[in-house]
């Protein structure tokens, strides 16, 4: 029978927890990549303040060189964010397959 506003949708079935472990990881990749980048960019402006003169110019080298460094800070604090969620899920996954691993010695000695 056909509903007013049409068919009911099949609905997706929820993310494992091994498709979250795997979409953090990629994001903790990225981060990686992103920190990568922050770390080039911090080297080239050390070289630089170290070939500039002491005054206004190296003084502007070292603000954007330590906008960079906290930028890199937050980047870390994220990435560590996302390793510790993937941990979590990681022990999610082993005591859910050590439940499963229970629950079938205990339906087949019965």
């Amino acid at each position: 029978m056909k509903r007013v506003f049409g068919v009911k949708k099949d609905k997706e079935p929820p993310p494992s927890v091994q498709d979250a472990t795997d979409r953090i990881s990629k994001r903790g990749d990225t981060v990686d990549e992103k920190l990568k980048k922050l770390d080039a960019e911090l080297s080239r402006y050390k070289e630089q303040i170290k070939k500039t003169r002491p005054g206004p110019a190296q003084e502007a080298l070292k603000s954007r060189a330590m906008r960079v460094l906290k930028q890199k800070r937050m980047y870390e604090g994220q990435r560590d964010m996302l390793y510790n969620q993937t941990f979590n899920l990681d022990q999610v996954a082993f005591a859910s397959e050590g439940l499963k691993d229970a629950q079938q010695t205990v339906c087949g000695s019965l």
